[in-house]
């Protein structure tokens, strides 16, 4: 894994920009219905974004090997935020789109075994090795975040978080865009920011 990490520090100089290969618009919208996949689970289980209709749902785009996404884990921040989210009734997805050919890329039976050991609790990890549900929202880096409402309607894209780096010390300071639009949408107000830039590390697509 340290090498995973070293390979990622090196990928990821490029943190805010846009990934490579990925349409430069996203098919995914803020306000419309948001594309519909079923993707395996690690277990081998088909899920289908529509079978959680009637829900919100979270999609979170995730790669261990990326520095960004060891600082969410490992400080335990990103296993706070699912853990929030489903105690509210949401239904939590991290997916994984890392091409099989990439050094990053972990078998579904070691992510998942990652994602628990790290404490964290979606209620489901998803394998997206061919990269078409991630091209198809846009998905551009990990973490990237999504939230559809229970009509499947796109309401929230963009980053974690107001703080773009890899410091653990960060987190505190910063303003966690899922938290706080999860709040705003209990409170039955309007999100306050429903899309930010995401930062994080380039998705490895298969090309």
């Amino acid at each position: 894994m340290p090498t995973l990490c070293r390979r990622s520090l090196i990928a990821s100089a490029a943190v805010l920009a846009l990934t490579a290969g990925v349409p430069a618009r996203a098919h995914a919208v803020i306000g419309q219905k948001a594309p519909d996949f079923t993707l395996e689970n690690t277990a081998g289980q088909p899920i289908r974004l529509a079978d959680f209709k009637g829900k919100f749902v979270v999609l979170e785009w995730t790669n261990p090997g990326c520095p960004f996404v060891r600082k969410h884990y490992e400080s335990g921040n990103m296993a706070a935020t699912q853990k929030s989210a489903i105690a509210q009734g949401v239904t939590w997805l991290s997916i994984n789109s890392t091409e099989m050919g990439s050094s990053d890329y972990l078998e579904p039976g070691k992510l998942a075994r990652w994602i628990a050991d790290h404490k964290g609790a979606p209620s489901a990890v998803l394998m997206d090795e061919d990269g078409i549900t991630g091209k198809a929202y846009g998905a551009r880096t990990t973490p990237h975040m999504y939230i559809i409402d229970p009509n499947g309607v796109l309401v929230y894209a963009g980053g974690i978080d107001s703080i773009a780096s890899t410091k653990v010390a960060d987190i505190e300071k910063a303003t966690n865009f899922v938290k706080t639009a999860l709040a705003d949408i209990r409170a039955a107000r309007p999100i306050t920011a429903s899309s930010t830039k995401p930062y994080g590390c380039s998705i490895k697509y298969k090309s």
